[in-house]
Order: C-alpha cells, then sequence, then structure tokens
C-alpha cells in the first residue's frame, strides 16, 4: 500500500467526525441515564459498539428527543457553532440541578492540505444555505478514535461506584452551547446557564477524531 493509498484509508471527512462525536453523545446520554438510575433498568437494553455492551434507552420518548437534539447539534458542528453540550439532571419535585455532564468542544485543523486554521476556513462555500468546509480532512485512524472513545465510556461506567446516590425522582435535558449568530429552531427555548450549588467536578477522559476533540467533564453536588 503506498503512502497515498494509506493516507486515504485512514482519512476522515469533517462529516464523519460529526457523525463519530454524534455517536458517542448518544451512548454517553444513554449510559449516564442507565448508570445514573434515572429511568428503571427494565426501560434499558444493550447494544455492541466500540467493544463495549452500553445500555441505551427503549423508551421512544426518550429515543426521539435525544435523536432530534443530537441531528441538530450535528448541523452545527458541521458549522462550527457548538461551543459545549450539558447534559443536566435534576430533582423531579425541587427542580434542583443536581449533575451536569459537559461535553466540551473543541475544532481542529485536520489535514486539508494545510496546517493553517484561518486558511481552512477561508475555503468553506456555501451548500443550501449552510456552511461546510470540503477541504477538512482528518487523519487519524478509526480504530484509535473508537479506542479513545471506548476509553471514556468505561469511565462514564465506573463513575457510579464515587458519585452521590441519586436518592429521588430525577428528569434530564440537553442543552447545547453555541455562537450567537446560530439560527435556532422555533420550537426550542433559550435557557440560562445551569449551576450546582456546593459543587465538585471531575475532568474525564478526552478523545479527538483529529477534526473534533471532546473533553468530558462531570459536576455534581457535594454532600
Amino acid at each position: 500500500m503506498t503512502d497515498t493509498q494509506l493516507k486515504a484509508k485512514n482519512s476522515i471527512t469533517l462529516k464523519g467526525s460529526a457523525e463519530i462525536v454524534m455517536e458517542y453523545l448518544n451512548f454517553g446520554i444513554n449510559s449516564i441515564l442507565f448508570q445514573r438510575g434515572v429511568y428503571p433498568p427494565e426501560t434499558f437494553k444493550t447494544v455492541e459498539n466500540f467493544g463495549l455492551s452500553i445500555f441505551v434507552s427503549t423508551d421512544e420518548k426518550i429515543i426521539s428527543f435525544v435523536d432530534t437534539v443530537l441531528k441538530q447539534m450535528k448541523d452545527w458542528l458541521l458549522e462550527e457553532k457548538v461551543q459545549k453540550i450539558s447534559m443536566i439532571i435534576t430533582n423531579i419535585t425541587t427542580k434542583e440541578a443536581l449533575e451536569r455532564w459537559d461535553f466540551n468542544v473543541k475544532y481542529e485543523a485536520g489535514s486539508g492540505g494545510s496546517t493553517d486554521i484561518q486558511e481552512l476556513k477561508d475555503t468553506k462555500v456555501a451548500r443550501n444555505g449552510k456552511v461546510n468546509d470540503a477541504s477538512k480532512v482528518g487523519n487519524k485512524e478509526l480504530k484509535v478514535i473508537q479506542n479513545e472513545i471506548r476509553d471514556v465510556l468505561r469511565q462514564i461506567c465506573s463513575t457510579v461506584s464515587f458519585l452521590p446516590l441519586l436518592d429521588c425522582l430525577c428528569a434530564f435535558d440537553v442543552h447545547i452551547y453555541t455562537n450567537q449568530d446560530c439560527e435556532v429552531p422555533e420550537e426550542w427555548n433559550e435557557t440560562a446557564p445551569c449551576v450546582i450549588a456546593n459543587s465538585q467536578e471531575l475532568q474525564l477522559r478526552t478523545f479527538s477524531t483529529s477534526l473534533h476533540h471532546m473533553a468530558t467533564v462531570v459536576s455534581y453536588k457535594a454532600e
């Protein structure tokens, strides 16, 4: 295999990178819902991905909600307008925020013929009213990316051993922090940042597609 063929084999498009991030967030959110006991265990099933058995919800309302949020997030990721995605777990009775899972996004240059980020941004073209950067191509092997995601998901599963017990009925929501020029769907509501009183924070492992860098942090109410 020539160097050119090897690079082509290992390359990942901007769209492909956004889909990987979307997949990670889907499994991450579902794992948190299961591990933190937000919903009964019998409402979950296991699927195999990233070399793990991952619990995912079978509740149609939850599936639809998460899918809608992540599809919109994916469009914004392609436009480099997402700064952070936050999953908030609250006490249903008091509405108090008990945990906040932050998925922080950074944008990397990739290997679109130049390592100059500004030059890459200048090559953006408008398609169907959306901005895309056709020149951006990642240079990281898919297997390496998947291994990094597997390590993060394992950490999420292990958090149940030290996070405080959620001994109340809980609900969750997802907030997307974007640039101010984003066109937000009419049915979506703007909300203030979630602040957890007397909180502690834990940084989990990160992963990178070479186009998107994801850092996961959980903040929780200290006992």
